[in-house]
């Protein structure tokens, strides 16, 4: 077993590759999932999931494994850090516009509980800019996005919730 000395900054480098499996537009460093990144003895990679119950957790987590892997590192261990739990704020602004790019409406910065109310906020159409939109149904593609109509261009989009 021979493994390279490896930084911090090149570990990261290397996971702002990894796309997330349910949106995959998003690394699961824009995600603001990464919390930590130790390169010791060990490569230790802890990872915060978006929710307790989020189905892609154990694939971004054997994702981590193999993209360190296939670099050459063979000693790579995955610390799930359930506190403080994630927020929609940890999505980096550069992932905000990837989602926004994509056609998913990215959640408002620090929306803390109000913005889990319908109809207490604006989500602008991310194909038009309109803020003259509607909610379809609380729940999209996955549980963390909602399903929403422009009603000035008339397309359907998805709205990533604030969490």
């Amino acid at each position: 077993m021979v493994e390279t000395a490896v930084s911090r900054e090149q570990v990261l480098a290397w996971l702002a590759e990894v796309p997330d499996p349910e949106v995959p537009v998003l690394s699961i460093v824009d995600l603001g999932i990464v919390r930590d990144v130790e390169c010791d003895a060990v490569v230790t990679v802890s990872l915060t999931p978006t929710y307790s119950g989020c189905p892609a957790t154990e694939a971004i987590e054997e994702s981590v494994i193999a993209a360190l892997e296939d670099r050459g590192l063979t000693d790579v261990a995955i610390r799930r850090v359930l506190s403080p739990p994630w927020t929609t704020d940890w999505i980096s602004d550069a992932g905000r516009e990837k989602l926004r790019a994509y056609g998913i409406a990215p959640p408002e910065k620090g929306g803390g509980k109000r913005a889990l109310m319908t109809g207490t906020h604006v989500v602008p159409c991310p194909r038009c800019g309109a803020e003259d939109t509607e909610v379809i149904s609380e729940f999209g593609s996955t549980a963390c996005k909602a399903s929403y109509r422009c009603l000035e261009c008339l397309e359907p989009f998805e709205y990533f919730k604030c969490l």
